[in-house]
């Protein structure tokens, strides 16, 4: 239900490879750690953002989606349900694509508003879980 096939496809292959990760650390027992080890392989450019700015995989970390001074495509949320919502705004502010909440993460009151506002939204899912299925 948030996230269907085409879409999915639409946001990995065609709506641009620089990806925010936001709640990326160099904690590497975290899932966004291996996800954006996943997403680089896969072609895409990762940029952190967690309020420790920390440099992750060879990429400059940012505190937050507006302190990014470039273009980003698809913002990547690995928070908790209840702080999502307001990273998907933001995600549209900067003019981001889309915005791709992870595993466990859902708000549909920030589905709703990100879809009217244009972006393409998945919920739910993991890049790297959805990547290898594109065959």
């Amino acid at each position: 239900m948030y996230g269907d096939a085409a879409t999915i496809r639409k946001i990995l292959t065609e709506l641009g490879d620089t990806w925010a990760i936001v709640g990326l650390s160099t904690n590497q027992r975290r899932a966004a750690y291996g996800v954006a080890d996943v997403l680089q392989r896969f072609g895409k450019r990762i940029v952190p953002v967690h309020p420790k700015a920390e440099t992750v995989h060879g990429e400059k970390g940012y505190p937050s989606l507006a302190a990014i001074p470039f273009q980003v495509d698809v913002v990547d949320v690995f928070v908790n349900s209840d702080l999502a919502g307001p990273i998907a705004d933001e995600a549209a502010r900067i003019g981001a694509k889309a915005v791709w909440y992870q595993l466990g993460v859902i708000d549909e009151a920030a589905y709703e508003r990100t879809r009217a506002a244009g972006l393409d939204m998945v919920m739910d899912r993991c890049p790297a879980i959805e990547i290898p299925r594109l065959g």
